[in-house]
């Protein structure tokens, strides 16, 4: 699994080599560099990001009121010159504090203790009820509840998945495996039909040339799969 990760800093060379650093880190994954956390911010908004290494000194917007703006801050990474912020960082609860400037031994281990929480989160993140009428996931730093009922179909792309439900317009997104998710569904109202989807039974209602239409979306049925599904409409068949 790769950590989605921006970096921020108002100073060009001091985010170069942070973008460099990220980029050379086998679970990291650069998906933007900001020389403004107001850039920064609308990012977020629309993106899911895991960590963040973020400069404390900038001018418009500081570090600190950066992450205190955030409603659901991602894993947290300072970097400045000024040791003296150091403890108001942490009580930000950031995973760590770099102080300028930092090798990239120093970076790495910042970026480990990011991975390892998170994967200790993850771990957690996903349990199923009792009575098999619900799941709680997480989603976009929040806990959701997902009635069983209201899925339609789960779309795995690599380290997410998303959740294609009667009650929202959009998909919930997670980041999970769509291999965890299966083996915590109820088989007897979830099939994975394809290596990137699982399907809710009780929500089929058209099949066409070996294809699950839920609406727009038709969702195929490959090879792999194709007995076990077979067997499912045998035994539902007139």
């Amino acid at each position: 699994m790769k950590l989605r990760t921006i970096s921020i800093d108002d100073e060009p060379l001091a985010l170069r080599l942070v973008s460099e650093y990220i980029s050379k880190t086998p679970f990291l994954e650069l998906v933007g560099s900001f020389d403004n956390p107001l850039d920064a911010i609308e990012f977020l908004s629309s993106q899911a990001v895991e960590l963040v290494f973020v400069d404390i000194q900038m001018p418009d917007l500081t570090g600190i009121e950066f992450v205190r703006s955030l409603e659901n801050a991602p894993k947290i990474i300072f970097t400045t010159a000024y040791e003296k912020y150091a403890l108001e960082g942490f009580k930000l609860n950031a995973i760590d504090y770099l102080l300028k400037p930092f090798s990239y031994e120093e970076f790495l281990k910042a970026a480990g203790k990011a991975r390892k929480q998170l994967e200790l989160e993850t771990s957690s993140q996903l349990s199923i009820e009792a009575n098999n009428q619900f799941l709680f996931l997480k989603s976009e730093y929040k806990i959701r509840r997902i009635n069983f009922n209201d899925i339609l179909y789960i779309e795995g792309l690599k380290d997410y998945i998303k959740v294609y439900t009667t009650s929202e317009d959009k998909p919930v997104l997670s980041l999970n495996s769509i291999k965890s998710l299966e083996q915590k569904l109820p088989e007897d109202r979830f099939m994975r039909v394809h290596r990137s989807f699982i399907v809710n039974l009780d929500r089929i209602e058209t099949i066409e040339r070996s294809r699950i239409i839920f609406g727009k979306t038709y969702i195929p049925v490959s090879d792999q799969y194709k007995d076990k599904f077979q067997e499912f409409l045998d035994k539902n068949f007139l």
